[in-house]
C-alpha cells in the first residue's frame, strides 16, 4: 500500500516501498531540509515531474560505486592528464544544478523542478549538499551535485556540456572523496551511462545497512571546503 504523507516528519520503512513502479514508498510531505535529511539517511530519496505529486522511492537494487571502482576508460584518463579544464568544488552549487534542471528540461523532461532546485540550494547552504565544477575559462560546461552522510555521498544529477564531460567531473568526485575517507558513492537507480562508469547495484537489504554504518563516520576535516580541485 502506498504511504500518504502528512506535516508529520516521518517516513514508512523502505521495505514497504512497491514492487511495481519499483521502489515507490510514499506520496505527499514536503521539501522542507529536515525531511530531505531524513529521506536520504533512511534510503530514501524524492523523485517527480512537473505536473506530478511529491513522490518518494527506495528502489530494489540501488546503483551503487566505491570511489576505487571507476572505470577510467582510455579517452577519459587522456582528458584527465591533459587537464584542457579547470575543477573547482562547491564554487558553483546553484549553477549546477541549474544546468542539470535545463539541460534535461530541454532534451526529456526532468524531475528537478523550481522547487526541487531551491531546496537543494537551501540544503548547500547548511552544508549538507555539494557539487563539482568543471570549467572552460570562465564557462561551466559540466558539474554534478549531491547529498554527503558521512562517509556516504549521495549522488543526484550531472551534467555536461562538453565530451566527457561529467565523467571528469565523476572522477574528480571519486578521487577527492576518497582521499577524505569516502567509501561509497549511491547513484540511487542504474542506467547505460552510470554503467558505463563501474556502477553496479547491490539489494535494498544491504544498501540500507552500509548506510546506516558509513552515514555514522566522519569524513576527514575539509572535504567540502569551496576551492580548486586537482586529479
Amino acid at each position: 500500500m502506498l504511504t500518504l504523507l502528512d506535516n508529520k516528519l516521518w517516513f514508512p520503512h523502505p521495505n514497504q516501498a512497491l514492487q511495481d513502479p519499483n521502489g515507490l514508498l510514499a506520496i505527499g510531505g514536503d521539501l522542507s531540509p529536515d525531511r530531505l535529511l531524513l529521506a536520504y539517511s533512511m534510503g530514501i530519496f524524492p523523485w517527480f515531474e512537473e505536473d506530478q505529486p511529491l513522490l518518494w522511492w527506495s528502489p530494489d537494487p540501488r546503483a551503487i560505486i566505491a570511489p576505487a571502482d571507476l572505470h577510467v576508460s582510455r579517452s577519459l584518463a587522456k582528458l584527465a592528464k591533459r587537464a584542457p579544464y579547470r575543477l573547482t568544488i562547491n564554487t558553483a552549487f546553484a549553477q549546477v544544478i541549474r544546468q542539470c534542471r535545463q539541460l534535461r528540461e530541454h532534451k526529456e523532461g526532468t524531475w528537478i523542478t523550481q522547487d526541487i532546485e531551491a531546496a537543494y540550494c537551501q540544503l548547500h547552504s547548511q552544508g549538507h549538499a555539494h557539487s563539482i565544477e568543471v570549467w572552460q575559462g570562465a564557462e561551466l560546461v559540466a558539474g554534478l551535485y549531491g547529498i554527503n552522510l558521512g562517509q556516504l555521498f549521495c549522488g543526484e544529477s550531472m551534467f555536461h556540456r562538453v565530451d566527457n564531460g561529467s565523467k571528469l567531473a565523476m572522477l574528480a568526485l571519486c578521487r577527492h572523496f576518497s582521499r577524505y575517507g569516502g567509501t561509497l558513492i549511491d547513484c540511487q537507480l542504474p542506467n547505460p551511462h552510470l554503467i558505463s562508469l563501474g556502477v553496479g547495484t547491490c539489494n535494498r537489504a544491504g544498501f540500507l545497512t552500509t548506510l546506516h554504518k558509513l552515514q555514522g563516520l566522519a569524513l576527514r576535516e575539509g572535504c567540502w571546503q569551496p576551492g580548486e580541485l586537482t586529479l
